[in-house]
């Protein structure tokens, strides 16, 4: 291996940049360099690689932490083939991002049980994987955190938490009605994302119903036309539940998703 002052002076360098893969790289690379007569622009590629590669790495390990998830399941953790209703060519698609970059929204409807939140942290987990800041929240936490920022007077300040990742996604956002004004600050909250940025929410209520989540049927209205505007509806009608697939599988229990 390449030894020298020269070269402990260019990884001592490098290592005081932050460089430091590739300050550790520097004398086996110098060393393949000089064997394989390569040109200074194929060094540094050779050098520079592995650095991006780390920091690529960390960047998404430190997002991934942020980003909230509940768990972690990629969509090579799904198995399309227990169910069938998932339209899996239009999860390859969503896949793509291109959704994010012109600040769509996706919404996943059906039953409890049937995937969603799998699929949408899926999705949230590829976006992370191509440096895009997410953030993953129930409906009911983020309601309650903005009722009380509200309270406390510090509801902009609030807001802009779920205002800010390029990719936002509410799971669970009809499970249960929306109280007081917890309503009008998720329409704020919709109105402040639309056309800037990408929304991904769960729900296991028809948009016909909507009014009754709200207790509010002109505000739904609102929030739906906002949503709908540039978005995508996922409708998993039913089937077998997703969450308990194993235990069916096993031949331990029939297992039938709620209505």
């Amino acid at each position: 291996m390449i030894e020298s002052a020269e070269l402990l002076e260019v990884q001592a360098s490098l290592a005081s940049l932050g460089l430091n893969v590739m300050a550790a790289q520097v004398p086996t690379a110098a060393e393949q360099a000089a064997v394989r007569n390569d040109s200074y622009v194929t060094f540094l590629h050779t050098l520079l690689g592995p650095e991006i590669a780390a920091r690529q790495e960390r960047w998404a390990t430190t997002r991934t932490k942020l980003a909230n998830f509940p768990f972690h399941k990629t969509l090579a953790d799904f198995d399309f083939t227990f169910q069938p209703a998932v339209d899996e060519r239009l999860i390859r698609e969503l896949a793509g991002l291109g959704f994010v970059e012109r600040h769509e929204n996706v919404i996943f409807l059906g039953p409890p049980g049937v995937g969603k939140t799998h699929l949408a942290v899926a999705l949230g987990m590829e976006a992370i994987r191509r440096r895009v800041a997410v953030y993953f929240t129930t409906a009911h936490a983020m309601v309650s955190d903005l009722r009380q920022a509200q309270i406390r007077g510090t509801l902009a300040s609030r807001l802009r938490v779920y205002i800010r990742p390029r990719l936002l996604i509410i799971d669970e956002l009809t499970y249960a009605p929306f109280e007081g004004s917890d309503a009008t600050n998720f329409f704020r909250l919709i109105s402040e994302r639309y056309e800037h940025g990408a929304t991904i929410l769960t729900a296991n209520r028809s948009y016909g119903e909507w009014g009754q989540v709200f207790n509010d049927p002109v505000l739904a209205t609102a929030i739906l036309d906002r949503l709908l505007h540039h978005s995508v509806t996922v409708n998993i009608k039913g089937g077998q539940s997703y969450r308990l697939k194993d235990k069916a599988r096993a031949g331990i229990m029939p297992v039938h998703a709620e209505a």
